[in-house]
């Protein structure tokens, strides 16, 4: 367990003493969605896309990063056409994923990540996040929340050069898929990719999910060390 970055696997006390020994500094909140993305991949890939850029980047700045469980149901109103896809409320989730936060800033992990792995999160996020800051300026003065999709450290010149389709994230199409490819081979089901209406998956592979997911990976990297060393901070006013 000496290695380990999520918080779940872990005892109570085994994250006691990493804290009293002044490990850990910060926190990721991996988030995402349980919806359809078409026939090839799983309800949970925006989830588990997130939650697998998460632990790579805990695993590089080990032992200061812990990941906690994600919260893994996002806002899919717009997909519920397609049985199986799991859909929150706006003001319910943003309760969970604001409870989560204040949860870890209690016990001292003042600097939290949400990284998420869904558009359809990013809007009701973006509408609370300053009010959110203001709150935990006040309560914990050395505080410093923070909220991006692990897409926005990709730049878009970089993408447009690597996917053919020059579209990012779009939904299960040939960037999610390359992610996908490349971090959890496992769970697509290749050989359906070319037997569907949408034609955009068959230009995904698992070089480009390579190559995408390491300059994901390397960005958050450097913003969550900006986090750390006070260079990237809450607006102050």
């Amino acid at each position: 367990m000496s290695q380990e970055v999520l918080l779940e696997r872990l005892t109570r006390r085994e994250f006691r003493e990493r804290l009293q020994r002044g490990e850990l500094q910060a926190a990721i909140i991996a988030t995402g969605s349980i919806e359809q993305h078409l026939e090839h991949l799983p309800f949970a890939h925006d989830t588990l896309s997130a939650a697998w850029v998460a632990e790579q980047v805990a695993r590089q700045l080990f032992p200061k990063v812990i990941v906690t469980v994600p919260v893994s149901i996002g806002i899919s109103e717009h997909w519920m056409w397609a049985p199986g896809t799991l859909t929150a409320k706006p003001g319910s989730w943003l309760a969970v994923l604001f409870d989560a936060a204040e949860s870890l800033m209690r016990h001292g992990l003042r600097r939290v990540l949400i990284l998420n792995g869904h558009a359809g999160n990013v809007a009701p996020v973006q509408g609370v996040l300053r009010q959110w800051q203001l709150y935990f300026a006040r309560q914990f003065p050395d505080s410093n929340l923070q909220f991006a999709s692990y897409w926005d450290f990709i730049p878009r010149n970089i993408a447009e050069t690597v996917l053919a389709t020059k579209r990012m994230p779009g939904h299960a199409q040939e960037f999610e898929t390359s992610i996908a490819l490349h971090a959890f081979p496992e769970l697509v089901r290749q050989s359906v990719i070319a037997h569907q209406d949408d034609p955009e998956p068959t230009q995904a592979t698992a070089e480009k999910g390579r190559q995408l997911a390491e300059i994901a990976i390397a960005g958050v990297v450097a913003f969550l060390q900006g986090m750390l060393d006070g260079t990237i901070r809450m607006p102050v006013d």
